[in-house]
């Protein structure tokens, strides 16, 4: 048995300490000073004050500060950072501050970032955390992974009107439009004329969608069959040592494949070493088969069972004959070439005569007049490009590294930086917070390796 023993309240102790002897020697704060120098942002915010004139600012690398604590350690508000700010000795290390200096009111730093710093200044922030990772050689891109995750946007599903959109045009219509025309014209067709030529019509198609009364530039996102929620997308691409090479941000309702070109574009400027590019089944489309590989590059793409109506042949059952242009069934019949259409694909055509004593004919086509019409896209040779890449051992590995890569970004984003949600609103907000994020993220990861 051991005597109890009552301690001295020692609270009210005057004692002299050095504040740089409190903060322990292994701490991350510690790492982050050592590897990366924000003297740096003076000259990225220096145009936005004043030299010689109004009243005497809070030091802008304070202000960025805070805002990295914030997303280092994933706190959920601005304002609970400030508090945690005041308390915390280390992070009274970090920002340059000893033990009774008053810290910034939350509303102030909130101002910076909301209305004083434009978009600009986080890209910046971002770009200069990444530039300094890839000078110690730590941003490994001859292989990259591209993929999106959705973030909860501030907004009530409750509230919400519905309103008519027009479809985005893709960045490849333009170049599909002429390729589908000299088709034709090889097939001894005439050019497709423009919807615009028809009864002065716009060629826009138009489409029903729910917009929050809350947020309205965030985008109603349907996940599964039961999972409705109004979100951002966040598009992001890394390495394979897990830095985020860039980051774009769009409302949850817009297709995966509709931002890769952003994406891959500014990849691509800031690194030509890349030589493979691991995506999800969702990028798996001709135009981005095509993009990537005509780059000079492979497309690392997973398995996508076929969209087939259940009871008849898979597509991939039709053998496309490229010397001779046309298609064969199961049952070893032509399809001969009948014309490419408006939307994007080459039309093979049965003999119906044929078809109408065929045995398979009911797993074949249910139509009246018992022919088949196989459909090829004009760029589908690009998609068995990379099917056989997938096949390949290259493409296997690649593809495997994504759970360890991409996808563990999305996992440390959300689990420890707070990213399963934001509190802000307005497409604009929301993404230079998550730029501020990823930056926190190569930043501690920069760090830790150094």
């Amino acid at each position: 048995m051991k005597m109890l023993k009552r301690s001295e309240d020692l609270r009210y102790i005057t004692k002299f300490a050095c504040l740089d002897s409190l903060v322990p020697k292994g701490h991350l704060l510690r790492k982050i000073e050592k590897v990366i120098d924000f003297g740096k942002i003076y000259g990225i915010v220096e145009h936005l004050y004043c030299e010689d004139n109004g009243r005497p600012a809070v030091d802008p690398v304070v202000l960025v500060k805070i805002v990295l604590l914030q997303h280092l350690y994933g706190i959920k508000s601005l304002r609970q950072t400030v508090k945690e700010v005041d308390m915390n000795i280390a992070y009274r290390w970090f920002i340059g501050y000893d033990i009774d200096t008053p810290v910034p009111h939350f509303a102030t730093v909130s101002y910076a970032f909301a209305s004083r710093f434009p978009s600009e200044v986080f890209e910046e922030i971002f770009a200069w955390v990444l530039e300094a990772a890839v000078k110690r050689g730590l941003v490994k891109a001859e292989m990259i992974f591209i993929d999106a995750t959705h973030i909860k946007a501030n907004a009530n599903l409750k509230k919400h009107r519905e309103e008519l959109a027009v479809k985005a045009a893709r960045v490849y219509d333009e170049q599909l439009r002429e390729e589908i025309n000299a088709d034709r014209a090889s097939h001894g067709k005439k050019p497709l004329r423009d919807k615009d030529d028809d009864n002065n019509t716009t060629s826009g198609e138009t489409r029903e969608i729910s917009v929050s009364t809350t947020d309205p530039e965030s985008g109603l996102f349907h996940k599964g069959e039961h999972k409705v929620e109004f979100a951002y997308t966040a598009h992001v691409a890394c390495d394979k040592n897990n830095f985020i090479l860039d980051c774009e941000v769009t409302p949850g309702n817009v297709h995966d494949s509709m931002v890769f070109d952003r994406v891959y574009d500014v990849v691509m400027d800031r690194f030509e070493e890349v030589r493979t590019v691991a995506v999800d089944a969702g990028y798996k489309t001709p135009w981005i088969c095509k993009k990537v590989q005509e780059s000079g590059r492979n497309l690392s793409t997973p398995y996508k069972r076929p969209m087939s109506k259940r009871g008849f042949f898979h597509s991939y059952e039709y053998v496309y004959d490229e010397y001779y242009n046309c298609v064969i069934c199961t049952n070893n019949q032509v399809l001969s070439y009948s014309t490419t259409n408006r939307g994007d694909y080459r039309e093979f055509k049965s003999n119906p005569k044929i078809c109408a004593a065929c045995p398979q004919l009911s797993r074949c086509t249910e139509s009246a007049n018992h022919q088949k019409v196989v459909t090829k896209h004009i760029w589908a040779h690009h998609i068995d490009a990379a099917e056989d890449f997938r096949h390949s051992p290259a493409g296997r590995e690649s593809y495997c590294l994504r759970s360890r890569t991409i996808e563990r970004v999305f996992a440390d984003a959300k689990e420890k930086h707070g990213m399963r949600y934001t509190l802000h609103k307005g497409l604009d907000r929301v993404r230079n917070w998550v730029r501020l994020k990823f930056a926190a993220m190569n930043l501690k990861k920069l760090a830790m390796w150094a």
